[in-house]
């Protein structure tokens, strides 16, 4: 399994969060498919996207509300559990963050992770053979913990258990891979290829001020503003935003898209695309790295439409760079190519 370490917030976002994708997250099709228990608090809100809340005068049937998962006191079992389904096809995990956010005497002490790589979704998930992948680590109440192996492995799953001992609460769950997406047989095949289903991944922004930049990599149009990426408002003449973004595969490019569904009076006046072939696997470009070329040159944009821009360049490029001219809010950027092997 290699050893695992905890790590600061700081560390967890620049070489976590920056470079592998949430893959159980609510937001990328991730589910809950099982649990031992969920008496408090409901099990599902441990992988919802917004960051959790609390409302210490609201009270429900079974108890004080919580924005988390929550199961009764005096567990007579080792753990409370859930198995969750990810929302990729598969992915190799690297590590996790665990959020006990007002869970403050009532907080899981424990937690351990494990992982299986399953065919259908099981009904006995207890004649698994799951595979630890995060050992048991302490919890403390009310805070945030991060939790990283030592090295990515080529071993990938499919559905993953969050394991707490004995009972208690918890409120977000966060677990970072990389995704193994299904090429098609047929190279010649246009995919999406910034798309978080096939791997794609946003590596730095200059600001997400409203909404979160990896957003844009989202399978759907999403429901509103909030499950879209949007900077904050720019009084500096001459200001750009931009995020760049990791293709899930080294692409050549037919036509990129530029959605600004449900920003209606916030979407950017203007918008410019750039690629890279960036051949530094360690690395990743800046955004001043002069190699970037221009896919689609500075073109205007409108409220709540997807802006298609076609592509004339025939070569592979592994990163492209969105600039929104000056600020705003886009919902989603496609990236349709064919895989370049």
């Amino acid at each position: 399994m290699g050893s695992v370490i905890k790590v600061n917030e700081e560390d967890f976002k620049s070489k976590i969060v920056q470079q592998y994708t949430d893959i159980i997250g609510e937001k990328l099709g991730g589910k809950v498919l099982a649990f031992s228990d969920e008496w408090f608090a409901a099990a599902e809100n441990l992988i919802k996207p917004k960051a959790p809340i609390r409302d210490a005068t609201r009270f429900v049937y079974s108890g004080a509300w919580y924005d988390g998962w929550e199961t009764r006191r005096h567990n007579t079992a080792e753990c409370d559990w859930v198995v969750f389904k990810m929302g990729v096809s598969s992915a190799a995990l690297i590590g996790c963050e665990i959020d006990t956010a007002f869970f403050n005497g009532n907080h899981a002490p424990e937690i351990s992770v494990e992982a299986a790589n399953l065919n259908a979704d099981a009904e006995d998930f207890d004649n698994v053979n799951w595979t630890e992948i995060i050992p048991r680590v302490e919890c403390g109440p009310n805070q945030k913990q991060f939790f990283v192996r030592d090295k990515i492995t080529d071993e990938t799953y499919t559905h993953v258990k969050l394991k707490m001992y004995p009972d208690g609460g918890i409120a977000r769950f966060r677990l970072y891979g990389k995704v193994k997406p299904i090429l098609p047989t047929d190279l010649s095949t246009i995919l999406d290829t910034a798309s978080a289903v096939q791997g794609g991944v946003c590596t730095s922004f200059s600001d997400q001020h409203f909404g979160s930049a990896d957003n844009i990599l989202l399978p759907g149009r999403g429901v509103d503003m909030s499950d879209g990426w949007e900077t904050k408002r720019s009084r500096t003449p001459g200001h750009v935003d931009w995020v760049i973004v990791k293709l899930g595969h080294k692409t050549n490019i037919k036509k990129l898209t530029v959605d600004t569904a449900h920003f209606r009076g916030n979407f950017p006046q203007a918008i410019r695309i750039e690629g890279i072939d960036y051949k530094d696997v360690a690395s990743e470009p800046t955004v001043d790295d002069p190699n970037w070329e221009t896919l689609v040159g500075e073109s205007k944009t409108g409220p709540d439409a997807e802006h298609d821009y076609n592509v004339s360049l025939n070569k592979g490029f592994t990163h492209v760079k969105l600039v929104v001219i000056p600020d705003g809010g886009v919902k989603r950027l496609r990236c349709w190519g064919t895989v370049v092997v």
